[in-house]
């Protein structure tokens, strides 16, 4: 068997909110994720976990600690830089779907390959195609996003997650939206994204139900992991 590969390092991770007093929202949190590992983060509202993912995703730069993304330090890179690694190394899928509506389905899942100007425009398309067909979504690739149902959106957005091949994709309650069976959906499609084709998964969630069947369950409290 070869080692588990480390993808994500967080170190000593705290973080400060100042408003309007100074008060602790992250407490030195430290942990690692492995290539393949499709990980839940937990925790009741205002316990940290939406900051933690803030900080990971290098939204968020304001923070003590180091952070390391594919054995890079992140900690102190430039905004330009950071947005770099976002855009080639961090898909993102959040609770709601943020698709571009003057822009059609395929359209919308090209736009983070367009930024990060490794393909030609062909090879793009070609690219979109192939994750919506493996969303099953495929069919909807020349329709608008209003002509979409919640759920479709959805596996729409985690097509331009995917696009540039990402290390890790991140979500923020993806599924925060959806009744029961388009969530049990986009769980399945996580799963299998992570068991068969070896993608990281690192998700905040409220529903109990989804974080008992990923591989490993992070809970904050107060901050803490």
């Amino acid at each position: 068997m070869s080692e588990p590969k480390e993808i994500l390092r967080a170190e000593g991770i705290t973080r400060y909110f100042d408003d309007p007093v100074r008060f602790k929202v992250l407490d030195d949190v430290s942990f690692s994720i492995n290539r393949g590992e499709f990980i839940s983060v937990v925790g009741k509202s205002g316990s940290g976990k939406s900051t933690l993912l803030y900080v990971l995703s290098t939204m968020d730069t304001d923070y003590e600690g180091k952070l390391y993304l594919d054995h890079q330090l992140l900690s102190g890179l430039s905004g330009s830089e950071l947005a770099q690694v976002r855009n080639e190394k961090i898909g993102f899928v959040f609770q709601f779907h943020y698709l571009l509506n003057e822009f059609s389905v395929l359209q919308n899942v090209a736009i983070p390959a367009i930024k990060l100007g490794k393909w030609s425009k062909s090879e793009i398309e070609d690219r979109a195609m192939e994750h919506l067909r493996i969303l099953d979504v495929a069919d909807q690739a020349l329709k608008m996003p209003n002509q979409l149902s919640g759920g479709q959106k959805q596996r729409i957005a985690i097509a331009r997650a995917l696009i540039n091949d990402p290390l890790i994709i991140m979500g923020d309650e993806p599924t925060g939206n959806l009744d029961k069976k388009n969530s049990d959906t986009v769980f399945d499609i996580f799963k299998s994204l992570a068991h068969e084709k070896g993608q990281t998964l690192l998700v905040v969630t409220h529903d109990p139900e989804f974080a008992q069947k990923t591989d490993r369950i992070l809970e904050m409290r107060d901050g803490r992991l």
